[in-house]
């Protein structure tokens, strides 16, 4: 009796599972430098993080020099105009204060990645455990910028360091690295009886 491919179903027998691809371990010395994230993506990223900000400052401060004219427009402000002022003022700093807070802090402890570096393609994780810092940690990170602003000579580390870190990386031990591309799932085809086929491609 001749051999036959096909299974007792009648369909070709499925194909073997895919080996999964290596991951990255943080651990393990990275021999390609460009593992890391470059200098240029990060200063990029950090470009495209400060224009919400500057958007927020620049129409919070036309909407507050329309208060200011129209109070004064007619002679001495009055004491409620005066307090309309310090309040939308008051506002103005919280949100510029506030949208950071959520992008550096929460969106990017939470996911690895704040709005800039979402668009470059690249993410801030733990070097110990591979996974996102948590608000806390990512708060603490932008803190330590602080110290990366002297002479910005850690701002500009990545350029010969071979991790590619900043002071605040190697504070907090975080590292930047490319975030993975997910591949999109595999079409499901119908089987014999109308459900789903189990081996993923069409019926013979």
């Amino acid at each position: 009796m001749p051999y036959s491919p096909a299974g007792p179903t009648g369909y070709p027998p499925p194909y073997p599972p895919a080996y999964p691809s290596p991951q990255w371990n943080p651990n393990q010395p990275v021999p390609n430098p460009n593992a890391y994230t470059s200098w240029l993506d990060r200063a990029l990223a950090y470009v495209i993080d400060q224009v919400p900000v500057f958007g927020i400052l620049f129409v919070g401060y036309g909407i507050l020099m329309g208060i200011v004219a129209a109070a004064t427009s007619s002679g001495e402000p009055s004491d409620g105009v005066v307090a309309l002022i310090v309040l939308a003022t008051l506002a103005l700093f919280a949100a510029t204060l506030a949208f950071p807070v959520w992008n550096y802090g929460y969106r990017q402890g939470k996911t690895g990645q704040s709005i800039g570096k979402q668009v470059m393609k690249f993410k801030v994780i733990s070097e110990k455990t591979g996974q996102p810092i948590g608000f806390g940690m990512a708060l603490l990170r932008q803190v330590a910028h602080f110290v990366d602003s002297i002479f910005y000579i850690g701002y500009l580390m990545p350029l010969w360091d071979n991790k590619r870190q900043t002071i605040a990386d190697k504070l907090v031990a975080t590292v930047c690295v490319p975030a993975p591309v997910t591949a999109p799932a595999p079409p499901v085809f119908p089987g014999p009886q109308g459900g789903p086929n189990p081996y993923g491609y069409p019926p013979r």
